[in-house]
């Protein structure tokens, strides 16, 4: 499931207060020329001048290659296949990590909740009022085909994603106005006073591409043509739909830079596509995949016994979890009328039995998530706070009473997989929601059935699915799953065409102009967006729009808080589970950094081909 830097604003109501807006967000910053980094509370953990982040094997060898499967993408990109390199727009199914191809203004450090350094940037100038962020680039920035990378090419990119670019990067940037190259090596961006704290840390992590590139080639098109880039790799050998190659650019610019040390180890990382889950494993059992985050517990527990495992040439490693939130479930797309009674979502809800699914498909791996903004101080908790309160009372009387007291927590099963209370507790809030039985099955008060339809995109989800499938068809639902192929899903899911999908996502630390796009009504009529659920509450609008401004992480959290119980008790969700750890499965070919940062897991990028490892399993090559 992909996660994402996510996104945006909506900001009428902020107009009467953009003098205030402007200058809060940075005034620890503002008016202040030759920044070395940003943060969005103004913490930076590495003084200028510094030479590495503390996480990376600064001495790590270069070499080798890593065949890698990705356990996480954004935007239109697909790890089951893939018809474009593009994968910045909506438009086709890219593969993952494109991203490495392109530089970026700046960089962030991942052992900091929020903070960015320079990359292609050397320093940054703030403007008094906050509102207008000066780029200064280093010299030498280039692209792989050494042209010179200039301000120029920044201020186009930046525009260009503004307007044509994927709608979870062109909503996240509605405040900048405008971005403008003042010489060749100079960029001002401007900010219109609606921005979060968050709006500018956003942009400079975009990717910068080439305006002579794409000036002569359409942006949005899908084309397997390798797109111009100045980043640590190219793309090298493909095959659409098979396999793609990023190759280590050997002369790369910036690969002295202190944002890059220790990183961008691999000569050549791979990744290949796969329609399920057992060819891609069988694959890994034979070496032909070398790196895989497992993400099944009956694979976990009970298949790591092949030869390769037996000889101890696969390793199975446990890293820590990130300390970011997070949330996974199954998304009731209330676009639909029969999903726009709660009560009707929460029956649906109660048909799951997660402790049943956990003993008997989990091996008792996982934990039951309740928040939307699962392991962070940011989920609610007991009754809401005195400045939870404050916020919530303006509206009791267009809030369930259940949002002022302990929020919803799904209720613990028998176990049996099929618990008689919940199910009669579910059958009744559905009658209650006006369905009634017609012979098996429920209908409405004209007689239209009660469908309930998950659409999956891999077959590996329907021995989840069809024990809960089974239990709603129980209680008089018409329910029933659905495997596509990928491309189809990518398009269903874009247009909002299906009645049930699940959804996981890993938040920033610092959750700002992302939550818009996962809960917002502009979000909800936004195709390709991340609210799945349709989600179209006034309330739910009013407090995102205070989100951004905050000034301190408190505000922040009491915020997230107070939306978490709204979100909460209207049962837009079938809250899934979660792990404490990565599960990482790898044939021992590889070094990694003794520290893991605490905001981030990317091994293809920090960790390094062992050669010594790899000579013991008879690898080397």
């Amino acid at each position: 499931m992909a996660p994402a830097g996510l996104t945006r604003r909506a900001a009428l109501q902020l107009a009467g207060g953009a003098a205030c807006v402007a200058v809060a967000p940075w005034a620890w910053a503002t008016g202040r020329i030759g920044l070395h980094g940003l943060s969005i509370f103004g913490n930076l953990k590495y003084p200028a001048g510094f030479t590495q982040f503390d996480y990376v094997n600064a001495d790590a060898p270069k070499g080798g290659r890593m065949n890698f499967q990705p356990p996480f993408w954004y935007f239109n990109q697909n790890t089951q296949t893939f018809n474009t390199l593009n994968g910045f727009v909506l438009r086709g199914d890219a593969p993952p990590r494109m991203e490495l191809i392109f530089d970026k203004l700046m960089a962030r450090a991942t052992d900091e909740p929020d903070a960015v350094y320079g990359l292609l940037a050397e320093t940054v100038d703030v403007s008094e009022d906050g509102n207008v962020f000066t780029f200064h680039l280093r010299d030498g920035t280039r692209f792989h085909d050494g042209s010179p990378l200039t301000a120029e090419d920044v201020a186009f990119s930046l525009m260009l994603l503004k307007e044509q670019g994927h709608p979870n990067i062109s909503q996240i940037i509605t405040a900048m106005a405008n971005a403008e190259a003042l010489d060749a090596k100079t960029v001002a961006v401007t900010l219109d006073g609606t921005q979060s704290r968050d709006t500018i840390l956003t942009i400079v992590d975009l990717p910068i591409f080439s305006k002579a590139y794409y000036t002569a080639n359409t942006f949005d098109a899908s084309t397997l043509t390798p797109p111009l880039g100045s980043g640590a790799y190219k793309v090298g050998r493909l095959s659409a739909g098979r396999y793609v190659e990023f190759e280590r650019v050997g002369d790369y610019w910036g690969r002295d830079l202190p944002v890059n040390a220790g990183s961008g180890n691999f000569d050549v990382i791979r990744i290949d596509f796969f329609r399920e889950r057992q060819p891609a494993f069988e694959a890994f059992k034979k070496g032909d995949i070398t790196y895989r985050e497992e993400f099944t517990s009956k694979t976990w527990v009970q298949e790591y016994n092949f030869p390769a495992f037996v000889a101890g040439k696969v390793r199975k490693t446990l890293f820590p979890a990130e300390l970011r939130p997070s949330m996974q479930g199954w998304m009731i797309n209330t676009r639909r009328s029969k999903f726009s009674d709660r009560r009707t979502r929460q029956a649906i809800g109660l048909a799951f039995d997660f402790e049943w699914s956990n003993r008997n498909l989990f091996f008792d791996a996982y934990t039951r998530e309740d928040s939307y903004f699962e392991k962070s101080d940011y989920a609610a908790r007991g009754v809401p706070a005195a400045a939870e309160l404050a916020l919530l009372e303006p509206h009791r009387a267009d809030l369930p009473p259940e949002v002022f007291g302990e929020p919803y927590v799904p209720p613990v099963s028998d176990g049996s997989g099929r618990d008689r209370k919940l199910l009669r507790q579910a059958s009744e809030l559905l009658a209650e929601a006006g369905w009634k039985q017609d012979g098996r099955f429920l209908v409405d008060g004209e007689g239209t059935r009660l469908t309930v339809e998950f659409l999956l995109h891999a077959s590996v989800f329907e021995r989840v699915t069809m024990p809960y499938v089974e239990n709603l068809r129980r209680i008089g639902v018409d329910a029933s799953l659905r495997v596509i192929d990928p491309a189809q899903y990518q398009v269903r899911t874009a247009d909002f065409d299906f009645d049930i999908v699940m959804f996981a996502i890993g938040l920033s630390a610092t959750p700002l102009d992302g939550l818009q796009q996962i809960f917002s009504t502009r979000s909800a009529d936004t195709s390709g967006s991340y609210n799945y659920a349709g989600i179209k509450e006034p309330i739910i609008d009013t407090l995102l729009k205070r989100v951004p401004n905050v000034e301190t992480r408190e505000e922040l959290i009491t915020l997230t808080r107070v939306l978490d119980r709204i979100l909460r008790a209207q049962h837009y969700w079938v809250p899934n589970w979660y792990l404490a750890e990565h599960r990482v499965a790898h044939w021992d070919l590889f070094g990694w950094p003794a520290t893991k940062p605490d905001y981030a897991f990317t091994p293809e990028t920090t960790w390094w081909f062992d050669r010594d490892r790899a000579a013991a399993i008879g690898m080397a090559g």
